[in-house]
């Protein structure tokens, strides 16, 4: 039984024959999925020992399928190689040099094919840094998922640059002062125009926070657009 197992994920056949074809004799089992939904099932499925993935998929595009692989610890040690007939294609969403992956561009022959697999293999050893969490989401460098949230929204965007993330600041994470931590005791107690006063910055910090609220629509709005 192959100990090694590679995932093509292509929405045309000649490609994923191409690749089955190319591949060197070896202890391996190849993997087709046709679109990327069937992928992600495999990935989620099966010890994977490489992915290649498309670009451009039906039912769920290869970019979708790249975001939710580098947002997963685990997932992300894959080897992988993205495929595209159009290379802007994918800069356009992920910024170069691509550290932890290897492109391919369509076509290709057997000796691109096999150098993309061994480039794909040497980056998925480089240390990678953690996942790390910012506000209700997590933050990842090198073109991966950036997600926040406030309430229920949640948004999945691509990062601008190699190490570049998007912080966007939650309801949650901003301080609320209270007249219990910020009033100052006197010999008499408390006044009643500090209480009016602590009052009066708690309004403003809230006024401040509703903003931030109408600011992050916004950014999710703009960030769903651009990445339709």
């Amino acid at each position: 039984m192959a100990s090694n197992k590679i995932l093509v994920i292509d929405d045309t056949t000649v490609v994923r024959v191409k690749v089955r074809e190319m591949l060197p004799p070896g202890n391996f089992e190849v993997l087709e999925a046709k679109d990327g939904l069937e992928g992600l099932n495999f990935i989620l499925q099966e010890k994977l020992s490489l992915i290649m993935l498309d670009f451009l998929l039906p039912k769920m595009s290869g970019w979708e399928v790249f975001q939710k692989v580098q947002a997963d610890p685990e997932l992300r040690k894959i080897p992988l190689v993205l495929m595209s007939g159009r290379k802007e294609e994918v800069t356009e969403k992920i910024a170069e040099p691509f550290e932890y992956f290897e492109f391919l561009g369509k076509p290709f022959d057997q000796k691109q094919l096999i150098n993309a697999i061994k480039l794909a293999m040497t980056k998925a050893k480089l240390p990678r840094p953690e996942l790390v969490a910012v506000g209700a989401g997590v933050a990842v460098k090198n073109s991966t998922v950036v997600t926040s949230s406030v309430a229920t929204a949640t948004v999945a965007a691509p990062s601008v640059a190699n190490t570049a993330t998007v912080a966007i600041p939650t309801a949650a994470s901003t301080a609320m002062p209270t007249a219990a931590s910020n009033a100052t005791p006197t010999a008499g107690g408390v006044s009643e125009a500090e209480i009016n006063l602590l009052n009066e910055k708690i309004v403003k910090m809230q006024a401040e926070i509703e903003g931030l609220k109408k600011q992050l629509t916004q950014v999710v709005t703009f960030i769903k657009q651009k990445i339709k």
